[in-house]
C-alpha cells in the first residue's frame, strides 16, 4: 500500500457527489444491511410522512437522526433494516386534492362521485416522492425506498382492520354521541389531540358578549354571563356558578344584575351601581331564568343554575351560560344535573330551520345578528371584541367548532393506568417529557374519536343490520369474504361500501357505517401494519417488539407518540418503542417560525450545494433543538461545521498523506513511543471511541458532535502542529516511524467513528489511507484498553489548558504569541505535569523558564465578586452589609474556597466568585478553577530580537504557503533590508531560521530566478524577501 497525497484545495460537496455515486455503484447500503442478517434486530419506527409537500427542515433534521442511529448500530453489529414509508390517507391528501379540483365544499366531492374523487387521491398522494427520494439521497440518507409501505396498501390496511377488532373484542371501542373538534369546511369530526397540535393554533379575533338572562322569581333582577361563542347562544340551557365563588347582587338603574365579585371591576356599565349583597354560588344554584331565544323555550328541565367545578373568574363574569352541543365540560354537567340540549348546526355550519330566524346562515355569519337581536331585546350588556389563539383545522386551516356529533371511540380511558405504567418503561430524551409534557397528556386522556365522515381512508369495519341494528365489527379480508360471499380486492370507498353481508341475528341485510378512520389511528398502527401483521411476520414482529428507536419533534407528544402509545397499550399491553428523541423547533435566524412567506431562512438544498450535507448535518445535530429546546438556526451553523471540522480534518489528511507518500509509509500497526505526545494522542483516540459509545447510549448527539469537534481540534491544532518538526528529518526510523504509526491509527479510527455523524467525509477519510471497500462495510472500533492512559491525558489536558490561558493573557495585553517572554510561574498544576511536558511548555508558551509554586498567594491577590442580583432577591438590605464585611476582610472562606461566611450570611455557589489581580508590577495573570499563570510582560533587547526573526519566520512561511511548496520542500532564500540592526539579528539567528523555512541557503542579495518574491515589513523595517526551490 502507498498513499496518495490528497489535494490541499477541496470541494465537500463534489467530493459527496463522487461518494454517492460509488455507494450506488456498490450497493454500499444494501451490503451493509445483508451483512447482518441472523445479527440481533434494531429496530427504530419511521414516522412516514405525506408526499403531498416537500420536506422542510424539520424533515431533514429528523433524517439525519433516523441515518446516524441505523448506521451506528449496523456498525456496532445489529441487523437494521431501514424501510421507508408512506401516509397516504386523509384530510391531508384530501385536502390538496380539492385544491386540485376547485371543491369548496363536501357536497362538490359528493357531487363528482366518491370513487372518482378517491381514484384522484390515490394519483396525487405520491405527487413529490420523486422529489422526496432525491433530496434523501443527496442527503446521504439510506433508507430502503423499493420496498417502501404505504398506509393505502392492502396488507397495510388489513392490519389496521384487525386493530380495531382487537381492540373492539377487548371492549375498547364503542359508538356515541360526544362533543369533539369539528371541522365544518371538511365536515368531519377531528380527535381532541388534533385540535391541541402546536400548528393547529391561529391567532383569531372574536365578539365577546355580555348577556343577561331575566330571573323567573325576580323580573328586575338578571344573571349576566359572558361568551365569545354568540352562535351558541340560541341553543343555551342553563348557567353554572362555582359553588364557592362569592357573587354579588349590583343594583343599577332600578336592576340588578348578579355576577361574580371579582368580575364587577371589568363592567363599565356597573359603575356607580350599588352592590346589595354577596354569596357564595351554592345558594344561586337552582334559580331559574327566563330562555334568552325563544327557539328552544320548551326543553325539558332546563334554564335554571347549576353548579360546576370548572368556573373560574379570571375572564367574564364568573356565570358561564351552557349549551351542552357546543361544548365538552357544558354536556358532561348538563348531563349530571339531566339536562340535554339542542344541537340546530348543520354539518355544514349553517343553522337549520329551529333557529327560524338565522336557518342556513352560517354560525360565524350569524354572530353579529344575534348580537344585534339581543340589543334589541335590551339583553345585551356589553359588546367587545376578543383576540385569543384559536384551533383551527390541521390541514384546510378552518377554524374548528367543538359539537356534539355521533362518532366511533376508542376508551382510551379504559386503559390509561396502563399507559401511565408503560410510560414509565419508556427512555425519554429529553428525561422531563415523560412524567412532564407527556405524562401530564395521559393522565388527562380523554375517549379517542377515531372516525371520520370523509372518503380516502381506512373503513371503519362495522356493518349494521337495516332491520335490528345489530353491528358486526369485521378484522380481515378473509373474515369479510367468508360472511359476505364476495371478493373483496379494494378496501377503499365505495367499493368496499357494495360489499354486503347477511345479518347472523335477523338475517337482514348489513351495511357497512360509511365513515372512515382517523389516519392517526393508522399512524399508531404503524409498527405491525407494515409487516401486515398478525396475517404475516408474526414471529419477527413479536420478536422484535417494542422497537428501539423513534425520534420526531415535540409536539408529537400529542401526535404519533400519542398513538403510538394509546394502541400499544389497548393491543399488546406494551410499551411501543424504548427510547424516544423529542426534538425542538427550528427558528429561523430572527428568533420566528421558518416561513416561506417570510423567506426568513436559507433553502437547506442550497446550503446542501455550496457546503455539503456533512456540514448540514453536523450543524443542525450539534444544535440544542436536537435537546428538546427550540433554536435558532442560520448558515453561520453549517459554516462553522466546515470551518470547524471538516477543514481542520481534512487539513490534517493532507498533512499526513503528503509526508506519508514522499517516504513511502507503509503501517506495521507497532507503536512502542516514549513520547507523552504519542501516548497523549493515541489515549485521546480511545477515549473517542468510548466517549461517543458512551453518548450514543444516551442518544445524545450534540454530545457525540461535540467530542468529535474536541478530537479534530486537538489533532490539528496540537498533536500534528507539535510534532511537525519531528517529520523534517530524512529517513523513516525512529520517532518519524512512531508518528506516521500514531497518525494512521489514530485517523482510522476516527474514520469509522466519524462514519454515522460524517458518512461522506468518513468515507473520503477511510479511502485516502487505504481502506478496502467502504468504511460503511466495517465494525465499529475494538477497544484499545493499551493506548488509554489517565495519568497522561490528564497531565497533558492541563499543560493545553496553561498554554490557553497564557495565550488569554497575551490577547489581554496584545502581545504577539509569536515573541518570546522571559518567565512564565504557575499553580495548580502538578509537579510532574510541568516536569514531564517541560519542552512542551516552553516552546508552547514561548517563554525562557517555567516556575511553578505550591502557594498562588506570592502571584495573585484574590477579591471576592459578589453576585449583587441573585443576593438582592435573598438577602434585601442586607447585601450592603455583607459587601461592607467582604471589603473590610472581616469574612471566613471554606478550605476548598466553595462557602464564605460574612455579616452572619452563608454564601455558597453562584452567590459569590474571585477575581484575580496580579501582585506583581509588569505581571499579567489568568485563572480557572484552581489553575493560575502569571506571565512577566516586559521583554529585554534579546528577546525583543527573537521576536522579530519569528515575525520573519512568520512571513517566510506565508510566501512558502502562497508559493504552494510542499512541506519536505528545501529553498533557497534572499532577505534584504537596509537597516543594519536588523540586518545584525538576521545573522545571529541564520541557522535557526534556516531550519525553520527548510531553507538550504539564507542570501542578502537578491535572486534572479526568484520562484516568489514580495516586499513586507518586520518592526516597522522594509524587507525584501523572495525564494526559489531547490532543484
Amino acid at each position: 500500500m502507498r498513499f496518495q497525497e490528497v489535494p490541499r484545495d477541496v470541494s465537500f460537496p463534489e467530493l459527496e457527489e463522487t461518494v454517492l455515486g460509488r455507494w450506488e455503484a456498490d450497493r454500499v447500503f444494501e451490503r451493509s444491511v445483508e451483512r447482518r442478517e441472523g445479527a440481533p434486530h434494531y429496530v427504530f419506527y419511521d414516522g412516514p410522512p405525506f408526499a403531498t409537500g416537500l420536506p422542510h427542515y424539520g424533515h431533514i433534521m429528523t433524517s439525519y437522526i433516523k441515518d446516524v442511529v441505523p448506521r451506528y448500530f449496523t456498525m456496532r453489529g445489529y441487523y437494521v433494516p431501514r424501510r421507508w414509508g408512506w401516509d397516504c390517507h386523509g384530510l391531508p391528501v384530501e385536502y390538496e386534492v380539492e385544491k386540485d379540483l376547485g371543491f369548496k365544499s363536501r357536497s362538490d366531492i359528493l357531487a363528482h362521485g366518491i370513487g372518482n374523487f378517491n381514484e384522484a387521491c390515490r394519483n396525487t398522494v405520491l405527487r413529490y416522492a420523486g422529489e422526496w427520494e432525491r433530496i434523501i439521497h443527496r442527503l446521504g440518507r439510506w433508507v430502503d425506498f423499493d420496498n417502501a409501505y404505504k398506509t393505502m396498501d392492502r396488507n397495510f390496511m388489513e392490519s389496521v382492520l384487525w386493530s380495531f377488532k382487537r381492540l373492539h373484542e377487548r371492549g375498547f371501542t364503542y359508538e356515541g354521541e360526544k362533543v369533539v373538534p369539528y371541522c365544518m369546511r371538511c365536515q368531519t369530526t377531528l380527535s381532541n389531540f388534533e385540535a391541541r397540535l402546536d400548528d393547529a393554533f391561529r391567532p383569531r379575533q372574536d365578539p365577546a358578549i355580555t348577556v343577561a338572562f331575566r330571573r323567573k322569581d325576580d323580573e328586575n333582577a338578571s344573571l349576566i354571563a359572558w361568551t365569545t361563542t354568540p352562535w351558541t347562544l340560541p341553543s343555551n340551557v342553563a348557567l353554572a356558578v362555582g359553588p364557592d365563588i362569592e357573587y354579588a347582587a349590583v343594583e343599577k338603574d332600578g336592576h340588578t344584575y348578579w355576577l361574580a365579585a371579582a368580575a364587577i371591576e371589568r363592567y363599565k356599565h356597573l359603575e356607580g351601581g350599588k352592590e346589595l349583597r354577596r354569596v357564595p354560588g351554592s345558594e344561586l344554584v337552582g334559580v331559574e331564568y327566563e330562555p334568552i331565544l325563544p327557539y328552544f323555550a320548551d326543553t325539558d328541565s332546563a334554564f335554571r343554575v347549576i353548579p360546576a367545578a370548572f368556573v373560574e373568574t379570571e375572564t367574564g363574569t364568573g356565570i358561564v351560560h351552557m349549551a351542552p352541543a357546543f361544548g365538552e365540560d357544558d354536556n358532561a354537567v348538563c348531563t349530571e344535573n339531566g339536562i340535554s340540549g339542542p344541537n340546530p348546526v348543520r354539518d355544514d355550519g349553517t343553522f337549520d330551520e329551529r333557529v327560524s330566524d338565522f336557518t342556513g346562515q352560517t354560525i360565524f355569519e350569524a354572530n353579529p345578528h344575534i348580537a344585534k337581536m339581543l340589543r334589541e331585546r335590551q339583553s345585551l350588556i356589553q359588546h367587545d371584541t376578543y383576540e385569543h389563539n384559536y384551533p383551527h383545522c390541521w390541514r384546510c386551516d378552518s377554524p374548528l367548532i367543538y359539537r356534539a356529533v355521533k362518532s366511533w371511540f376508542v376508551k382510551v380511558t379504559e386503559y390509561k393506568d396502563t399507559m401511565l405504567r408503560l410510560n414509565q418503561q419508556i427512555n425519554w430524551i429529553p428525561s422531563h417529557i415523560r412524567d412532564g409534557r407527556f405524562g401530564m397528556w395521559l393522565d388527562n386522556a380523554r375517549d379517542w374519536a377515531v372516525s371520520r365522515a370523509r372518503f380516502w381512508g381506512t373503513p371503519v369495519p362495522v356493518w349494521r343490520c337495516e332491520g335490528c341494528e345489530e353491528n358486526a365489527v369485521i378484522g380481515s379480508v378473509e373474515e369479510l369474504e367468508t360472511r359476505s360471499g364476495q371478493t373483496v380486492e379494494d378496501l377503499h370507498r365505495p367499493a368496499i361500501d357494495e360489499v354486503t353481508m347477511p345479518c347472523e341475528s335477523c338475517g337482514g341485510t348489513m351495511r357497512r357505517i360509511e365513515d372512515v378512520l382517523d389516519c392517526w389511528f393508522e399512524s399508531g398502527a404503524m409498527p405491525h401494519s407494515q409487516l401486515h401483521y398478525p396475517f404475516e411476520n408474526r414471529e419477527r414482529f413479536e420478536d422484535n417488539y417494542p422497537g428501539d428507536f423513534i425520534v420526531e419533534y415535540v409536539a408529537q407528544t400529542r401526535g404519533w407518540f400519542y398513538t403510538l402509545v394509546a394502541l400499544a397499550s389497548g393491543l399488546f399491553e406494551k410499551e411501543p418503542f424504548r427510547n424516544v428523541v423529542c426534538h425542538g423547533v427550528l427558528l429561523a435566524e430572527d428568533g420566528r417560525k421558518m416561513s416561506k412567506r417570510l423567506r426568513n431562512y436559507p433553502d437547506p438544498m442550497e446550503l446542501v450545494s455550496e457546503y455539503g450535507s456533512d456540514a448540514l448535518r453536523i450543524g443542525l445535530l450539534s444544535s440544542a433543538v436536537v435537546r428538546g429546546t427550540d433554536a435558532r438556526f442560520s448558515r453561520v451553523a453549517v459554516h462553522d461545521a466546515v470551518r470547524l471540522i471538516n477543514l481542520p480534518l481534512w487539513n490534517s489528511l493532507h498533512f499526513f498523506t503528503a509526508y506519508a507518500s514522499i517516504d513511502g509509509f507503509v503501517p506495521s500497526g507497532e507503536i512502542d513511543s516514549p513520547s507523552l505526545l504519542d501516548r497523549y494522542m493515541l489515549s485521546e483516540t480511545e477515549a473517542l471511541r468510548a466517549g461517543i459509545e458512551e453518548r450514543m447510549e444516551a442518544y445524545d448527539f450534540p454530545g457525540a458532535y461535540k467530542l468529535i469537534f474536541d478530537y479534530v481540534n486537538l489533532l490539528s491544532t496540537w498533536y500534528i502542529r507539535l510534532v511537525r518538526r519531528r517529520m523534517w528529518g530524512q529517513g523513516l526510523e525512529g520517532e518519524k516511524r512512531t508518528i506516521y504509526e500514531v497518525l494512521y491509527a489514530s485517523l482510522s479510527t476516527l474514520a469509522k467513528v466519524l462514519a454515522p455523524f460524517a458518512p461522506f467525509l468518513a468515507e473520503n477519510l477511510y479511502e485516502a489511507l487505504g481502506g478496502e471497500g467502504s468504511v460503511h462495510l466495517q465494525d465499529w472500533p475494538e477497544p484499545q484498553p493499551a493506548w488509554r492512559d489517565e495519568e497522561v491525558s490528564a497531565d497533558m489536558d492541563a499543560v493545553r489548558k496553561v498554554v490557553y490561558l497564557v495565550r488569554k493573557v497575551r490577547e489581554s495585553h496584545n502581545l504577539k504569541h509569536r515573541h518570546p517572554l522571559r518567565t512564565v510561574s504557575l499553580a495548580g498544576i502538578s509537579e510532574h505535569a510541568v516536569e514531564a511536558n517541560r519542552e512542551i511548555l516552553l516552546e508552547e508558551l514561548n517563554v525562557k523558564e517555567i516556575r511553578r509554586l505550591d502557594d498562588i498567594s506570592d502571584l495573585v491577590r484574590p477579591t471576592v465578586q459578589l453576585n449583587y442580583a441573585l443576593l438582592g432577591r435573598r438577602l434585601r438590605g442586607d447585601v450592603k452589609k455583607v459587601a461592607a464585611a467582604i471589603n473590610k476582610g472581616e469574612y471566613e472562606l471554606s478550605e476548598d474556597a466553595s462557602e464564605l461566611r460574612a455579616a452572619g450570611h452563608e454564601l455558597s455557589g453562584e452567590d459569590f466568585s474571585f477575581r484575580y489581580e496580579s501582585r506583581r508590577e509588569g505581571t499579567g495573570v489568568e485563572v480557572e478553577g484552581t489553575l493560575v499563570v502569571a506571565l512577566d510582560l516586559d521583554a529585554d533587547e534579546e528577546l525583543v530580537a527573537e521576536g522579530k526573526m519569528r515575525d520573519l519566520n512568520r512571513r517566510l512561511q506565508d510566501l512558502r504557503k502562497e508559493a504552494d511548496l510542499g512541506y519536505a520542500d528545501r529553498v533557497v532564500v534572499s532577505i534584504a533590508t537596509g537597516d543594519d540592526a536588523l540586518s545584525e539579528i538576521i545573522a545571529r539567528y541564520g541557522d535557526w531560521l534556516s531550519e525553520q523555512v527548510l531553507a538550504d541557503e539564507i542570501r542578502t542579495a537578491p535572486l534572479d530566478d526568484a520562484l516568489i518574491s514580495r516586499e513586507t515589513e518586520v518592526a516597522g523595517v522594509s524587507v525584501s524577501i523572495a525564494l526559489r526551490r531547490v532543484a
